[in-house]
């Protein structure tokens, strides 16, 4: 008797082994997280870059781009993942295209935002990432309204040479220590350009970039810029540069509509004579040559520090995200 009752208790702890068992073979495994993916055949590729691209586990059609362009000395994988972006791609929804130098075209991985061959459409450099971005809205069905280029240092040079030399691609560019389009060219070396700057007047910075694109009528991309006060590196005047450029090129003035601070640092918005937020710039004080991150898992938070990646409490990329509409 006492057999008969223990084999009637196993039974049920049976079954329920055996259904758990059916199930786990039935129920379709958990995809694997997205990851960053090398594309190759994306276009004639002048420049000779990389491509590489992260697209969330079930991004549907329609959602935004971002180009993401790493510094000197970086790479694809180190700058999507350090920056924040591939962070807050999977956040809100949408992909990122990150190119890569080789050191066969810059010994220090730079891209060549300082050569004439390498920042002129449909040439080189410049080329070779309007073709990553063609590739990109093609194979995930994208916004095509909605592409962005941000990069940092040589990144962010290459970023306004996205925004000048193709403005119908791009909604908008933010620039963190990057430098003016045809920067090198007005001051007569890149490292003028990067330690002094170039004496150019707001107009004289705007034909730069309409030059660029000869008989573009617009609309042309807005810009956000951070630049760190103790960058020695791209100096300061830079940031100061970008925004006559692309106030001049916007049809607005210099003088800021609206000046406070975000996270402690200033921050200044210029509109133009409809009201919209054509300029908007980030002043990180005591901040060196880097990318702005504030890691964590709050909600304005992003990004994790390493070399050119430096924690201020602030997330470049998240303020870029949230004024591009991307969250």
């Amino acid at each position: 008797m006492t057999q008969t009752r223990a084999a009637s208790r196993r039974i049920p702890v049976l079954v329920t082994l055996l259904v758990a068992l059916i199930a786990a073979v039935l129920t379709p495994g958990r995809a694997e997280a997205a990851s960053l993916q090398e594309v190759t055949g994306f276009g004639s590729n002048p420049g000779a870059l990389r491509m590489f691209r992260y697209v969330p586990d079930g991004l549907p059609d329609g959602r935004p781009v971002v180009v993401a362009l790493h510094g000197c000395t970086q790479n694809a994988t180190g700058y999507g993942t350090g920056s924040g972006w591939l962070q807050l791609a999977d956040r809100w929804g949408f992909s990122v295209v990150l190119p890569q130098q080789q050191s066969a075209n810059n010994a220090s991985s730079c891209f060549n935002w300082f050569q004439s061959g390498d920042i002129a459409r449909g040439q080189g450099e410049a080329a070779s990432v309007a073709q990553m971005v063609d590739r990109q809205l093609a194979d995930t069905a994208a916004d095509a309204s909605r592409v962005y280029v941000t990069g940092l240092s040589a990144g962010g040079g290459m970023s306004t040479v996205m925004m000048a030399a193709y403005p119908e691609r791009f909604a908008a560019g933010g620039i963190v220590a990057g430098l003016p389009y045809g920067c090198a060219q007005a001051a007569g070396s890149p490292y003028v350009c990067m330690y002094v700057g170039a004496t150019q007047t707001p107009r004289q910075w705007g034909d730069r970039v309409r030059a660029a694109r000869p008989g573009y009528t617009g609309p042309w991309p807005t810009l956000i810029a951070f630049q760190g006060t103790a960058d020695y590196t791209v100096k300061p005047v830079n940031m100061t540069d970008l925004m006559r450029q692309w106030t001049d090129v916007q049809g607005a003035d210099q003088t800021a509509d609206v000046s406070d601070t975000v996270a402690g640092y200033p921050h200044q918005v210029f509109r133009d004579a409809g009201g919209r937020a054509v300029v908007e710039t980030y002043s990180v004080t005591g901040m060196g040559h880097g990318q702005p991150v504030d890691p964590g898992s709050g909600s304005e938070q992003c990004g994790s520090a390493g070399a050119y990646v430096l924690d201020v409490n602030l997330c470049a990329a998240y303020r870029m995200g949230r004024a591009w509409g991307l969250g």
